[in-house]
């Protein structure tokens, strides 16, 4: 299944990703859970996914506190820490990963992480795959499912979460396992 994803968003050129993109971001800005979130976490996005440039400069024009993933992949580990980024002039600074995403380095331990200092109001995820019932196909390492556990053991409780999808990332079903937290929400820029 994650083959065959990946095949339809690779026949996606840069411009219909950037116009689906687009659509997606105001539907977003016109979302109310958006409006009343503060602290909202956002991955910084690949080539192959909802590009989030203007909605992370959307949360920084409009004083919301931004947090953004921080993967530790040593070995088989699948944490993952969402940190506080302060500006787009920050983001543009951090090191590109071997995904070539941006990301704080391993060794910046000097950032706000969010279950420590209040928690999240909304986590934007990002995924291969979504269903409308709430599924969503990672990419295999279970990253975003364990940090949605922790954040149900913290005293807010788990954040409202949207997924962000090009709608060739809709599916009838996505098989789902025991450690699959389901997304309360998909944005695409299809009609619902």
């Amino acid at each position: 299944m994650r083959r065959e994803i990946k095949k339809r968003v690779a026949a996606l050129d840069d411009q219909e990703k950037l116009r689906q993109s687009r659509v997606i971001s105001q539907k977003l800005f016109q979302h109310p859970k958006y409006a009343r979130c503060e602290r909202i976490a956002v991955f910084l996005s690949m080539h192959d996914e909802v590009r989030t440039e203007e909605i992370i400069q959307d949360l920084f024009k409009h004083g919301k506190t931004c947090f953004m993933p921080k993967y530790l992949t040593q070995g088989t580990s699948n944490h993952m820490d969402m940190v506080k980024l302060t500006s787009m002039e920050d983001m543009m600074s951090l090191p590109l990963t071997s995904w070539n995403i941006r990301q704080p380095a391993a060794a910046d331990n000097t950032r706000e992480e969010a279950l420590e200092t209040g928690g999240l109001d909304l986590i934007l995820m990002p995924g291969l795959g979504f269903d409308r019932n709430g599924n969503r196909l990672g990419r295999g390492k279970g990253f975003y499912d364990s940090y949605l556990e922790r954040c149900m053991k913290h005293p807010k409780g788990k954040p409202y979460t949207i997924a962000l999808a090009f709608r060739e990332q809709l599916c009838q079903d996505i098989p789902v396992g025991d450690n699959d937290v389901l997304i309360d929400e998909v944005l695409c820029d299809v009609l619902d």
